[in-house]
């Protein structure tokens, strides 16, 4: 029996490694690809998740987005609330006049203006008599009609109580306690508070500096 002895230079391990690293080489080109990439162990970035809006069979609603735990509260806030953040006395009742923390000027009044404009003109007009873009939409369907301001009820109503129905809501209208903070729905209320007194204001609320050329 013939016996064959193989014989290894020196050039030959190298060209082994060059074969096998070949394939490799070939894939790390640096071209995009859509596949997913291949991963010989899970780490944290291939763990499962939930997506908005999607489909999640783990949970008995099938809904990824879970809903807040009740009694939740942000890392912030305070441990005992008060009329700043509520619109109530220790009592639960709305109170009628600003919180120690609301300092009501031209400027808080301006503040107040542009977040109206944005988060409450579409329904109920920059004038406040409800009118605005949503509730033309809405009437045209047979649906519902925002309270004005100028009604007596409004008008009188606590400012407590306009703080507690944007941080709320109110029947068809939704509460903006998540996208409005707290100071800019005290702002909002000075607007509203504005834009009533615009409508029953006399010639006495006007400085005599800016009386000359009113009609």
């Amino acid at each position: 029996m013939m016996v064959r002895h193989f014989h290894f230079t020196m050039k030959q391990p190298l060209l082994w490694a060059l074969s096998l690293a070949l394939p490799f080489a070939m894939g790390c080109r640096g071209n995009p690809s859509e596949s997913p990439p291949l991963h010989w162990q899970r780490q944290m970035f291939t763990q499962d998740k939930g997506k908005a809006q999607r489909e999640n069979t783990f949970f008995n609603d099938g809904r990824s987005m879970r809903p807040l735990v009740e009694g939740t509260v942000t890392v912030d806030a305070p441990l005992e609330l008060g009329p700043y953040e509520t619109g109530k006395d220790e009592g639960g009742n709305f109170v009628a006049k600003w919180p120690s923390e609301v300092s009501v000027s031209a400027e808080f009044v301006a503040r107040g203006q542009d977040r109206y404009n944005i988060y409450c003109a579409p329904c109920h007009d920059r004038t406040g008599s409800g009118n605005g873009v949503v509730a033309q939409r809405a009437n045209k369907l047979g649906r519902w009609q925002p309270t004005s301001y100028f009604d007596e009820r409004i008008m009188t109503m606590p400012v407590g109580q306009l703080f507690d129905t944007i941080t709320n809501g109110a029947r068809t209208m939704p509460g903006y306690a998540y996208q409005v903070p707290i100071r800019d729905r005290w702002a909002i209320v000075s607007y509203v508070r504005a834009l009533q007194k615009s409508q029953r204001a006399t010639l006495a609320d006007v400085p005599e500096s800016q009386r000359t050329g009113l009609k």
